[in-house]
């Protein structure tokens, strides 16, 4: 998978790129056929203080891409808040597509029955 990581009015360590990179992983863990990330974290004096950190993050798949962004007064919490976002999105695109093989599995069990 391909990363972009780009940042605004933020250095980025070594700190904060590992802990990006892991919770790139762990959402790679979910959907493995992801195509590519792009993160971009920011930070806006101009805020108030307890959503001075932006991080937002679009994952390339398959179909339409996944989009989350977050403010918060932390960093890493505002990458976890993001992460956790596209989490849910893909936990739920999962399910729909889930539910829809059943549902076909559904209706061709109906129809061979004859009810």
């Amino acid at each position: 998978m391909k990363l972009i990581l780009s940042t605004h009015n933020v250095t980025l360590t070594k700190a904060i790129e590992d802990h990006i990179l892991a919770k790139i992983d762990k959402l790679e863990h979910f959907d493995r056929w992801t195509i590519d990330a792009r993160v971009t974290i920011e930070h806006d004096d101009t805020r108030d203080p307890a959503k001075a950190f932006g991080c937002s993050m679009r994952i390339g798949v398959r179909g339409p891409d996944l989009f989350a962004e977050d403010h918060e007064a932390d960093l890493y919490a505002a990458i976890d808040a993001v992460s956790k976002k596209i989490e849910q999105q893909i936990r739920k695109r999962h399910g729909k597509s889930k539910a829809k093989t059943h549902s076909v599995a559904a209706r061709s069990k109906e129809s061979r029955r004859g009810t």
